[in-house]
């Protein structure tokens, strides 16, 4: 209920600038939870492999121009077979 009387109607203009104005004070304790759990990606007790965050950026980025090669190289090979 806000302060001041009774809530707007669900759905009004008025109630969403309410939910606006209080979600940031409400998330912020649900952001400091969800950080901490992402830190557990990072430590040293996390299981599974231990990859930098440059060696999956490369890789990334390998397996992109992988597929675009594999694209390119198809295009040519069916642009030759119908000529």
């Amino acid at each position: 209920m806000a302060p001041n009387g009774p809530a707007p109607p669900r759905g009004s203009a008025a109630a969403a600038a309410s939910l606006r104005r209080r979600r940031p004070t409400a998330g912020s304790s649900a952001a400091g939870a969800a950080s901490g759990t992402m830190l557990q990606f990072y430590t040293d007790d996390a299981p599974g492999l231990k990859i930098s965050p440059n060696t999956v950026l490369v890789m990334s980025i390998g397996f992109i121009a992988f597929v675009a090669i594999l694209h390119v190289m198809g295009k040519l090979y069916f642009a030759r077979r119908e000529a």
